[in-house]
């Protein structure tokens, strides 16, 4: 009889702790914004399998492991949508300053470059492993570089078949839609039918449409007329890439750049926009010479370079629009990375020719960029430009169908003199916009980080603190969350966030990153699995 009772006491015992460990991570007492725009409520998480599997109150002791999350936000892991991660994420797959400013997924293939086999590109971070999701859109530039080269004319209807091809065959990999860069080069070189075409291909596929507009600055609302353009003919949703106005004689135009997508919103057009909330913007060196002078490929640009007359008209130009942009040199142009000298990494083109006992003139100083392009073999040199005002960044913050984007790829800490918003751009918007200027509420900043950029690149299991949704969590603290990378000092990690979970599985530990790497690839609507006849996604 005691044998009996003995082992029913067992089999009770053991059937009670396999039900209190039904969990494999619950976290407790926090107060969740659920990614909605909701209000905050308090709430426990229990997870599963990496899935969320259910929000409210969860007994003690029913997970293998508890977070205590008192006093701490519990959010969606937050989505950037711009990223450039292609080659960096390769050597650095743990992706610290992302995942420390708590970005739990990542788009990249922006502003039209990418991969132009995404198949193998997958393949590469599918054995590879990373701490961070990825998406890849497919990039134009990329597709017509393959095509046509550094050509400055407009397609054949061979060449445009190509490219069709190129971008059905990347929305069949998996690709989440078409981007473009059309102030780089050769996508510049591109027309708007060119590009109205390839956007069709990828709407056939559920794709959208994302561009690094042609003008941000003098022309900025002819370019953002002409993105609206390609989503009315191409019947594609469309992300203006980095909204902004970067030009100061329209500072405060904002207002009338946020009005042109609204109104096509109004005409039944899906835009929408990201941002990222700095006041300066950072890009390669070679943006602020006129398009032209850098076509068909290398050689033809040193030979434009070191013909007088064709120096000189480089040179004329790009004065010219200094004076449109009310400048007067190249002081608000400062290097971040360049490789032929790093003592010029974080000065600017007048400090640099100040250095070199050069004539202090704007003329001069033209003549340096080009002299600094030579030296570098024409390899990209990274700048930051700071060409914003405060007013239009907060301006576009408030717009609701703004996404917070970074624009940055894997930062190596302690590498070069980089944007600081690839460390801190969701903390930047929590700390500075948030709770200091409260330009928005919390909760609508949250949103803007998580469900409306996976709305908009159709993650339609991310985004949200629901049940059933992949278990991409941060942990942070509202009071002290803070962007800590400066433009003087910009290698540093987010402050104020404590956890952060990817499919599950905690990767940052007590503000640690402990090496983790359970990131997914996310693939577009388009996407054929092998062995599958229709379209499918990779979890």
């Amino acid at each position: 009889m005691r044998f009996i009772v003995y082992s029913l006491w067992t089999v009770l015992f053991t059937a009670c702790l396999t039900h209190a460990q039904s969990y494999d991570l619950v976290i407790k007492d926090g107060r969740v914004v659920d990614g909605t725009g909701n209000p905050w409520v308090y709430a426990d998480v229990a997870v599963k399998n990496g899935r969320i599997v259910h929000v409210g109150k969860v007994p003690a002791n029913s997970a293998k492991r508890t977070i205590d999350a008192a006093g701490l936000l519990v959010v969606p892991g937050f989505i950037d949508v711009h990223t450039h991660v292609e080659g960096n994420l390769n050597s650095q797959p743990t992706a610290p300053n992302f995942i420390y400013d708590g970005v739990t997924t990542v788009i990249t293939g922006n502003c039209g470059s990418s991969s132009t086999s995404l198949k193998t590109y997958f393949d590469t971070l599918r054995t590879l492993q990373t701490s961070i999701n990825v998406g890849s859109l497919i990039g134009h530039n990329s597709v017509r570089m393959k095509v046509m080269k550094m050509a400055f004319r407009d397609p054949t209807a061979r060449e445009q078949a190509q490219m069709d091809a190129l971008v059905e065959q990347a929305m069949k990999e998996g690709a989440v839609g078409l981007s473009t860069g059309l102030i780089y080069t050769p996508g510049t070189y591109a027309r708007t039918p060119e590009v109205v075409n390839l956007a069709k291909v990828a709407a056939r596929y559920g794709g959208l449409y994302a561009s690094h507009i042609r003008n941000e600055g003098q022309n900025v609302k002819t370019a953002v007329n002409e993105a609206i353009q390609i989503s009315r003919e191409a019947n594609i949703p469309v992300e203006i890439s980095h909204f902004k106005v970067a030009s100061k004689p329209l500072w405060g135009k904002s207002t009338e750049t946020v009005e042109l997508v609204e109104a096509a919103r109004r005409e039944g057009l899906d835009v929408t926009v990201d941002q990222y909330p700095y006041t300066a913007s950072s890009t390669s060196l070679e943006s602020i010479l006129p398009s032209w002078a850098l076509a068909e490929g290398d050689s033809m640009v040193l030979s434009r370079f070191h013909n007088p007359e064709t120096r000189a008209k480089i040179r004329t130009e790009m004065l010219e629009t200094l004076k449109k942009n009310l400048r007067k040199n190249y002081e608000y142009a400062v290097v971040a990375s360049y490789q032929p000298d790093t003592t010029f990494n974080g000065m600017s083109i007048s400090q640099i020719n100040k250095k070199l006992g050069r004539h202090d003139s704007a003329e001069t100083e033209a003549e340096l960029v080009m002299d600094l392009m030579e030296r570098a073999q024409l390899k990209r040199i990274q700048m930051v430009y700071h060409t914003m005002s405060e007013t239009d960044v907060e301006n576009i913050l408030r717009y609701p169908n703004t996404m917070i984007a970074s624009d940055a790829g894997v930062a190596k800490l302690g590498s070069d003199m980089p944007h600081p918003r690839a460390y801190g751009t969701n903390a930047r918007v929590l700390g500075r916009y948030v709770r200091e200027r409260k330009i928005i509420p919390l909760e609508e900043a949250v949103r803007r980080m998580t469900s409306l950029p996976a709305q908009r690149f159709r993650l339609t299991d991310r985004g949200l603190l629901r049940p059933g949704y992949a278990a991409d969590i941060v942990l942070f603290d509202e009071k002290t969350i803070a962007d800590e990378a400066t433009y003087e000092k910009p290698h540093a990690y987010t402050a104020g966030i404590s956890w952060v979970i990817v499919n599950g599985t905690p990767v940052v530990e007590n503000s640690k990153h402990n090496g983790q790497r359970p990131g997914q690839l996310l693939m577009g609507p388009g996407h054929e699995r092998p062995g599958h006849a229709g379209p499918g996604d990779e979890k």
